[in-house]
């Protein structure tokens, strides 16, 4: 059987390195809405959970991802933090992928200042991290739940001063609507534009601190080409605080990167024909002898 007539689902697939990314996905740790969700689904429409921060056991789960992304090794392979514009994922983003507690004397901005969200938590250092940036593409399903709005960028910037939010157009939150929630063809349309935007950036190996809808939803118009077990691994619902590593393949060149790693070869210019290509060549010379 040719290769070409194998099951698609069940061979290797090919890319070139330099149109790949590494994403390290992130759904933020437990917030006081989830708690709340749980016992009563009605709570996610209480104004009580407007931009809910993490609970005391979000923060222990933000602690244990931490050690293990320090412990993995994966704190220091990535170049970038992006991160939805919400309390619970700043949270999270900073706990998890920052510098740990401010240092006396060190004059740089936290990634977050102390007790933001009434977290009871000490400054959180940028010193020695990636850089965070903040992006309104990765936020949760938009409208009429309270606590997937967002607060003004002028109130996150206080809180979260060493986060980039430059990205982000609007000082208030434009995009949420009270009495309309986002299309889940709307959320993977958005979820597909921001993977698109994260194609055209530099850095190969970034963090995403995002939430469970949106990841679900973006994930699910991928895979179908797979196993149904890839399928499944890539579309399953995220845990509070689970991390999840994939690649993403510039099939398009969005990006239109240049690999640092390839090397053209024939250096200096000479004849470098395969051995078929020279018997070839060899056969043609004689017949026109």
């Amino acid at each position: 059987m040719l290769f070409a007539d194998m099951d698609s689902t069940s061979g290797p697939a090919l890319y070139p390195l330099h149109r790949c990314k590494t994403l390290h996905l992130v759904r933020h740790a437990q917030g006081h809405h989830n708690v709340a969700a749980e016992k009563n689904h009605d709570e996610y429409m209480s104004e009580d959970y407007f931009d809910a921060a993490l609970t005391p056991l979000g923060w222990q789960q933000v602690d244990n991802l931490h050690k293990h992304v320090l412990a993995c090794g994966l704190l220091k392979k990535i170049e970038l933090v992006i991160v939805s514009p919400l309390m619970r994922t700043m949270q999270t983003a900073v706990g998890v992928f920052g510098g740990g507690d401010c240092t006396d004397g060190v004059d740089i901005h936290p990634l977050m200042s102390a007790n933001a969200g009434d977290s009871d938590r000490s400054a959180i250092s940028s010193l020695n991290c990636p850089p965070f940036i903040s992006v309104e593409l990765c936020r949760e399903l938009l409208g009429v739940h309270p606590c997937d709005r967002r607060r003004s960028i002028t109130q996150y910037q206080r809180l979260f001063p060493a986060i980039d939010f430059s990205p982000i157009e609007n000082n208030e939150d434009v995009l949420w609507k009270a009495d309309i929630r986002e299309k889940n063809e709307e959320v993977i349309e958005r979820g597909i534009k921001f993977l698109n935007w994260i194609l055209t950036r530099e850095e190969k190996e970034i963090a995403v601190v995002s939430h469970s809808g949106f990841l679900y939803r973006t994930l699910s118009a991928f895979g179908n080409d797979c196993h149904p077990s890839v399928k499944s691994e890539i579309t399953n619902h995220f845990g509070n605080c689970e991390l999840r590593s994939i690649v993403i393949v510039d099939r398009g060149m969005s990006g239109s990167n240049i690999s640092t790693t390839n090397y053209p070869g024939k250096i200096p210019d000479g004849l470098d024909l395969p051995s078929d290509a020279v018997k070839e060549e060899n056969a043609r010379k004689l017949g026109q002898s």
